[in-house]
Order: C-alpha cells, then structure tokens, then sequence
C-alpha cells in the first residue's frame, strides 16, 4: 500500500468538485487500501479523495477506537433526518494542527456504494455522522474553515502559507 501526499490548505485543488465514481474495479480497491493506509498513517479518521488529488466521490472513515473499522463510501449521497444541530470540534488532515468548532446535523441517512458498486444505506449519528458531513463536504469543494469567520479562515491559511513557505 501506498502513502498518498495530502494537499493542504490553501491549495486550489481542495476546491474541485469530485466526479461520481464508474468504473468500480480493482485499480479502484487498489486506490481505496492507498486512502486506508494514508489516513491511518496520517493518524486521521477520515480522507476523502480530493485531498490527494483525485478528483472522485470516494471517502474512506474509521472512528473506532482501535482503527480497525475502516468504512467506506463510493458516491455518497445525504439526507438529513433530524434539522438539531450539534456543535462538534473539528480538524482535518488537510488544515493540520487546527481545530475549530463546526455546526451540524446530528443525525443523517447517507446512501453510498461499496467498492464492488453495491448500494447501502445506514443512519449514524454522533461522530460517525459528523465525519461523514465533513468529508462529503470535501467532494464538493467545500472544508470546514468555511464554516468558521473570514477572519479566522485568513489567519489560519496565512499561517498554513507560512509553513509551506519554510519548508520549501
């Protein structure tokens, strides 16, 4: 398996709207394992393709404890069954070492394909949900500095440029 390089904040290529998935083959369960080994090596619990720029509605999550649930979702889609908003604490792989509070749905329906093209549907809530949110939102070009003040957004991609800048 194959360490991807994660794009980071503010790279262009974060804001690309990903393509539905389809051809589902193994070149496709080679890259999902790439996604898997990546984030687990990047000690997250979510990656959505867009962040290692391939620009395809797949997202790869593991939540549980022992990072040994990895779950997989190939052209999700979202309903939102419960308009109760919770407030969660958020951080992403691709704006590291911040974190900020984000407003969401609690409690959604996403329907998804496996990797073998197979349509499933679950209900979590709870963090599994709020995972779910953010790495669809990157799909569709969307991270969650946008849910945050301009003002705090321009500080933290100032200092993301920064840091890119030093280590170039």
């Amino acid at each position: 398996m194959a360490i991807l390089q994660i794009l980071e904040f503010p790279d262009p290529r974060l804001r690309t709207k990903a393509a539905p998935v389809v051809e589902f083959n193994d070149t496709l369960q080679a890259f999902v394992e790439d996604m898997k080994t990546t984030m687990y090596d990047a000690n997250g619990i979510g990656l959505a393709a867009t962040q290692v720029n391939v620009h395809q509605r797949i997202v790869v999550i593991d939540v549980s404890e022992n990072n040994d649930n990895a779950q997989v979702f190939i052209n999700p889609s979202i309903d939102v069954l419960d308009e109760l908003m919770h407030e969660y604490d958020e951080g992403c792989l691709s704006i590291p070492g911040f974190y900020e509070t984000v407003k969401r749905p609690e409690h959604i329906r996403i329907t998804a394909q496996d990797v073998h093209g197979e349509t499933f549907t679950l209900e979590p809530d709870g963090v599994l949900a709020v995972c779910i949110q953010h790495e669809i939102d990157h799909l569709d070009g969307k991270l969650f500095v946008d849910y945050i003040s301009s003002m705090k957004r321009n500080r933290i991609r100032k200092k993301l440029e920064k840091q890119h800048r030093q280590k170039a």
